[in-house]
């Protein structure tokens, strides 16, 4: 099993290689949209070249969950994130740091889970 450092730089690797981005843009607290310019596009490339970096299967919305955010989810009201959604987006997102979310749930911010330590995170538990 690789060392989370070794995950980190398969991560960075991957991140450079899908957005055209520089080694030293690529750091754990990076959003990936916010900060490095990934759309909702990029997600599926990013997700099948880590498949691919890592030989293993991530089943669509695995990683980046979908549907969780619609206001017919149930988990959203008024454009912000119920209890329940919150505890949904920790069920659906162990690897993210929901906990920095929770002070201002809008739906809007639910992007900034995405980070490059969230992928680092989910690889890694993945691996284990």
């Amino acid at each position: 099993m690789p060392t989370r450092d070794e995950i980190f730089d398969s991560v960075r690797e991957t991140l450079v290689d899908a957005l055209g981005l520089d080694d030293d843009e690529v750091v754990p607290e990076a959003t990936l949209m916010g900060d490095l310019g990934a759309e909702s596009i990029d997600f599926l490339d990013i997700a099948f070249r880590l498949e691919k970096a890592f030989d293993i299967k991530i089943p669509r919305g695995e990683l980046f969950p979908e549907n969780i955010a619609s206001s017919d989810s149930g988990f959203v009201k008024d454009g912000v994130f119920t209890e329940s959604g919150i505890a949904e987006l920790r069920i659906k997102m162990p690897h993210a740091d929901v906990d920095s979310f929770v002070d201002d749930p809008k739906v809007e911010k639910m992007q900034d889970l995405f980070t490059v330590d969230m992928l680092v995170n989910f690889l890694n538990a993945r691996l284990a």
